[in-house]
């Protein structure tokens, strides 16, 4: 996440009184969403005297903080079965290097895990899963381009338990949220994945775009609907100077984010740090 976002601000700021309007502004620009923009200035104008830039920023991090959850580790593994992860998304979101990323670092946390090509739509994505695959040392399961989707989750869980395997990590196609007949087609993943344990798949994560700033809170929530999200990832982080959207995100749907991705290397992607996050969103 590009820093300095808020700097320029509230230099402008500093010993002067607040331009309301250039604040209100200035945190929807960052992306945080109307609704908690104006949480944020309801708290600044309830505090007594003056409302300095330092005011600003302190009630700011304080809001925010009280929206983001606590920090706890971002996935569990089950105790005797494969734990899903479905990855969602649309096109252009970095799902299919996402999915790679997340595969690499739970095998640096010295876990088990299987990718499924499960974007089968695009034979591009599936040769550039098993690229990732290759590269990292990790096991792909695949099928041929245009293959049922479905059946294909539905034969790498029997694998996975088989042998024991921790995560099944599932890379379904891209597919615009308004878009319904894709919406149903993930929809029957999930009902397919469920005929092996009807908990799965366990986590329903959506990949999002940090630059598309709004767009990605429309995404989430159409994903939501349709097929009840249990979190995000957010990617690009490195190429936004705002970034606020996994706070609107949280406020207006509850959905937590889970890991970030900062870069196109396999190292730039880490579980969401909240204190991290505020620091570089507020600097």
């Amino acid at each position: 996440m590009a820093e300095g976002f808020f700097k320029s601000f509230l230099s402008k700021f500093r010993g002067e009184p607040i331009d309301w309007e250039e604040l209100e502004e200035t945190l929807i620009r960052a992306d945080i969403g109307v609704s908690m923009t104006q949480k944020i200035l309801e708290s600044i104008k309830a505090r007594s005297g003056f409302a300095s830039a330092d005011t600003v920023m302190q009630v700011t991090r304080e809001e925010i903080l009280k929206i983001l959850p606590p920090p706890e580790p971002p996935i569990f593994p089950l105790p005797a079965k494969p734990k899903v992860v479905l990855l969602v998304g649309v096109n252009g979101t970095g799902k299919t290097t996402s999915s790679a990323k997340l595969a690499y670092w739970l095998k640096s946390q010295a876990r088990t895990c299987l990718l499924v090509a499960a974007d089968t739509f695009r034979a591009a994505a599936i040769e550039q899963l098993c690229r990732w695959g290759e590269k990292l040392g990790l096991e792909v399961i695949k099928s041929q381009y245009q293959a049922d989707s479905a059946a294909l989750c539905y034969d790498a869980w029997d694998s996975a338990n088989r042998r024991n395997i921790e995560f099944l990590l599932c890379d379904t196609a891209g597919r615009l949220h308004t878009k319904s007949n894709l919406m149903q087609e993930l929809s029957k993943v999930a009902r397919t994945l469920g005929k092996h344990d009807s908990d799965a798949p366990h986590e329903k994560w959506i990949v999002l775009d940090a630059t598309t700033g709004s767009n990605a809170l429309v995404q989430a929530r159409e994903f939501h609907q349709s097929i009840g999200l249990t979190g995000i990832i957010l990617t690009k982080l490195d190429g936004s100077g705002k970034g606020g959207i996994a706070v609107a995100i949280q406020h207006e749907l509850g959905l937590p984010t889970k890991f970030i991705g900062t870069g196109e290397k396999e190292t730039d992607f880490a579980p969401f740090n909240r204190n991290d996050y505020i620091d570089r969103l507020l600097s």
